[in-house]
């Protein structure tokens, strides 16, 4: 029979990067745990499958590590002795062009900045600060609104971050090709380009690439979450898998219940328990755009124009800042785009167990409006076909996921939003509700811990890690916590 926690220990819905790193942020004080992940296996964003081919391992969501391997989290985490290997592309990113030549983002600052010609030293200013002290930003940034730990570091951050990234890019650089590459980067945000604080998550991303080299796990992403999983069960946690959540009623007595759910979901299982107001303020939470995704299994590589997309583990396919931020703004709109921004990223170059001998792997997707159901998988196509001709037969087998099957496989995706809410000024600064504990609900003992809690989307694990900081401050206040 499986070990219930006692009434002192902790319960964790949700085996995602968060709930996972709650967990062990929990189980490292000796608080018992169990993890329920309504799913077959652990990992929600982090999960790997056979998608379209057997022999084809592909990343259901997550593929690109770029805040995994800059994560305090994951840096405290024995991830290599559970069998974690980073793998990292030559460059970190591509962005081709229609003239065939590609911005290529080299792992060294220096050389990225010396690919940017006249805006060079442009880059290096921008970026370089924040390379040179991530660890000390990092501590800041990845956390929940406090006053900074590093004041005059914070400030320079901010100074950038909450402008736009049409405007950040417009003023910093000088040609079009630094322009569309941080409009790339900003366009992660799934936010209109005119719109603060999108230049936010252009420097951060650019940072990333230089300090961790965006990697991929060895055997996909799967090998994350199980690395995860592996270090809590040695901690002592138990995880029970195939048992979905449908009541905070189900939930044997614990002292703490740590959920890495949305806001719809935690009101579906809170019920009549949430006071009126806090329940209606949280129905008010925004979901953002969502996304249709798309995995390949090619009988070759993608044959692009510009060699150094061969080099890069992430390829931004958009063409200019100006043809991004037309895109962007057709989602924000409830449009589809013709031409949409595509992130692709193309494992197997750098990951031979992925596919069979001499076969690959990639996947791509594009924004479009929450909720849609229309396929995008021809439009997806012919923008990777602009930068690759001939990718199309290369193609051996597909696999699609509009907004309604992202949603289905994985609840926390509200109509195919994969950042766990829209990511706006707002919504940054006040995620879920701007509350002295964003993590905490007005129910004794129960919290929020997903990527709609500071610091957001990403799989560093963070959000977890500081609600469960926040569950051992105001809930167990040192009981069944190890001593010393």
């Amino acid at each position: 029979m499986s070990i219930l926690p006692p009434r002192d220990g902790a319960v964790v819905i949700g085996s995602g990067p968060n709930g996972l790193a709650a967990a062990i942020v929990l189980a490292r004080e000796g608080c018992r745990v169990v993890v329920y992940e309504g799913g077959a296996t652990v990992g929600g964003g982090m999960r790997s499958a056979p998608l379209t081919l057997p022999g084809f391992t592909h990343d259901v969501c997550a593929a690109i590590h770029a805040l995994g391997a800059c994560s305090p989290f994951f840096a405290s985490v024995p991830l290599a002795a559970h069998g974690v290997e980073w793998v990292e592309p030559p460059a970190p990113l591509a962005h081709p062009l229609d003239d065939g030549t590609a911005v290529v983002v080299e792992r060294s600052l220096d050389a990225a900045a010396e690919r940017l010609g006249p805006d060079a030293e442009a880059y290096q200013q921008l970026m370089g600060r924040f390379v040179r002290s991530w660890d000390a930003l990092a501590l800041d940034i990845l956390a929940p609104w406090h006053w900074p730990s590093h004041p005059v570091l914070a400030a320079r951050f901010g100074r950038h971050a909450l402008q736009s990234a049409a405007g950040l890019a417009r003023r910093c650089f000088r040609t079009p090709q630094a322009r569309a590459l941080f409009a790339g980067l900003a366009a992660h945000a799934a936010q209109p380009l005119h719109r603060p604080p999108t230049a936010a998550f252009g420097v951060v991303l650019g940072v990333t690439a230089h300090v961790g080299g965006w990697p991929i796990a060895r055997g996909g992403t799967q090998r994350v979450a199980d690395a995860l999983a592996g270090h809590l069960r040695e901690l002592g946690g138990e995880i029970r898998l195939g048992t979905p959540i449908r009541s905070l009623d189900e939930l044997p007595p614990c002292r703490a219940v740590l959920c890495d759910i949305t806001p719809r979901q935690l009101i579906a299982l809170a019920g009549g328990r949430l006071p009126p107001a806090y329940r209606r303020r949280l129905a008010r939470y925004r979901y953002g755009w969502g996304v249709c995704k798309v995995d390949w299994a090619l009988r070759a590589p993608i044959p692009w124009t510009a060699a150094g997309c061969r080099r890069a583990g992430t390829v931004h396919l958009g063409g200019t800042m100006e043809e991004i931020a037309e895109a962007e703004r057709a989602v924000d709109e409830g449009r589809h785009s013709e031409r949409p921004f595509v992130i692709l990223a193309q494992p197997s170059l750098f990951d031979s167990s992925r596919a069979p001998s001499g076969a690959h792997t990639a996947w791509a997707y594009c924004h479009v409006p929450n909720g849609s159901g229309d396929d995008r998988t021809a439009a997806i196509e012919a923008q990777v076909e602009r930068f690759a001709p001939g990718f199309r037969r290369t193609i051996l087998a597909r696999h699609t996921m509009t907004c309604p099957e992202l949603e289905r496989y994985n609840p926390n995706y509200v109509g195919g939003d994969i950042l766990g809410g829209a990511q706006d000024l707002w919504q940054v600064l006040a995620r879920p509700l701007l509350r002295r504990v964003p993590y905490a609900t007005p129910l004794t003992g129960v919290f929020l811990c997903s990527s709609s809690t500071p610091p957001g989307a990403g799989v560093h694990g963070m959000c977890g890690y500081h609600a469960a900081r926040a569950a051992l401050r105001n809930v167990f206040r040192g009981h069944n916590r190890k001593e010393g």
